[in-house]
């Protein structure tokens, strides 16, 4: 669905919401007969969303993409950004994200009203694909660590994303496949104490400059970049007092 004319600011242009659905209902948007690539999502991919659907939650842009890197697997999404629509193509197992606009270039309210409007298979193929004739140009193929800090600490959503919630100890995983933002401002004193010792949404929100909302911001974007390790056994997520936790020793 991408195009190659711009605004008037020199990005890409992105189509109107009522554009996007009378393409859609013409089929004009979306797999065709005739076309080498899937007609549908992946089955686990599709139960995951299906199900994201009886949660009323299918709009939900962190968990359609947590959904994603959960199974692996790559998706077109159709995002609602303010009257236009933004299609991100996610692919999970190389950890890429595909997009006539980087999340960098997405800012102010309509981040925050961030949807889901519609998910297909992908368009275009990653980079290393031997289709060449469906891999776009590599300048809009960018870090999927990127999109995920953007969308965690700017969009909508403000509590912890439902598969790490509940009782849980977070820890920053000594090895990931997303690098973390150079400035993270406040939240690099956060990131730095997660690099030594595993501790609670609780724990984190009581931190310096933090909040409920930030902590749940920062672990869903340390989640999404596959630089989180989750605990349900460690002692912080039993709610157990510092102290007593340094009789066990750091997990």
């Amino acid at each position: 669905m991408d195009t190659d004319d711009t605004d008037d600011s020199g990005s890409p242009a992105l189509w109107r919401i009522s554009a996007f659905q009378r393409a859609r209902a013409a089929g004009e948007i979306g797999p065709r007969p005739g076309d080498d690539g899937p007609a549908l999502l992946p089955t686990t991919l599709l139960a995951d969303l299906r199900q994201l659907q009886k949660d009323h939650a299918q709009d939900d842009v962190l968990e359609v993409i947590a959904a994603c890197v959960r199974n692996r697997e790559a998706a077109l999404l159709y995002l609602a950004y303010g009257s236009h629509v933004w299609p991100v193509t996610v692919f999970a197992r190389e950890h890429l994200y595909h997009s006539p606009r980087s999340i960098d270039s997405m800012a102010g309210s309509a981040l925050l009203q961030l949807r889901v409007i519609g998910a297909d298979p992908p368009g275009v193929q990653p980079p290393d694909s031997p289709i060449h004739e469906r891999v776009s140009s590599l300048d809009r193929y960018r870090p999927l660590s990127e999109l995920a800090w953007g969308l965690a600490l700017r969009g909508p959503r403000t509590t912890v994303l439902d598969e790490i919630g509940g009782r849980a100890a977070y820890r920053l995983a000594s090895s990931g496949p997303g690098e973390l933002p150079r400035s993270l401002g406040a939240l690099a004193s956060a990131v730095a104490r997660l690099r030594q010792d595993a501790a609670s949404l609780r724990d984190i929100a009581g931190w310096p400059g933090l909040n409920t909302e930030r902590a749940s911001r920062l672990v869903n974007a340390l989640y999404l970049s596959g630089s989180l390790m989750v605990s349900r056994t460690h002692p912080a997520a039993r709610g157990e007092p510092a102290g007593w936790r340094r009789l066990f020793g750091r997990r």
